[in-house]
């Protein structure tokens, strides 16, 4: 099975996709005024579920925020609880 991880700028998410098929996706909303992502929402479509797909797509958009000197508000309760559990994306949070 290939996972694919890709930004998706124009619907402003972050998507996964497993053998090229959408599996889940995070998205998000960028503040005008600065370099903010507020993570509102996580998706696991019901097929992909147990596979890791949410953690993976969420890790991919941490190292992209930071990498590109983004701050987080974790809105999405998943994203809250992955930073909670991975305390070497919590600078990001502000």
């Amino acid at each position: 099975m290939t996972t694919r991880l890709e930004h998706n700028v124009a619907d402003t998410r972050f998507e996964i996709y497993l053998d090229d098929v959408l599996a889940g996706y995070a998205d998000y909303a960028e503040r005008e005024d600065s370099k903010v992502r507020d993570f509102h929402h996580t998706m696991t479509f019901p097929e992909f579920r147990g596979r890791g797909v949410a953690a993976d797509v969420v890790e991919y958009a941490l190292r992209d925020s930071r990498d590109n000197g983004f701050r987080i508000v974790p809105t999405c309760w998943y994203v809250e609880k992955y930073i909670g559990t991975h305390p070497e994306y919590a600078e990001l949070v502000g």
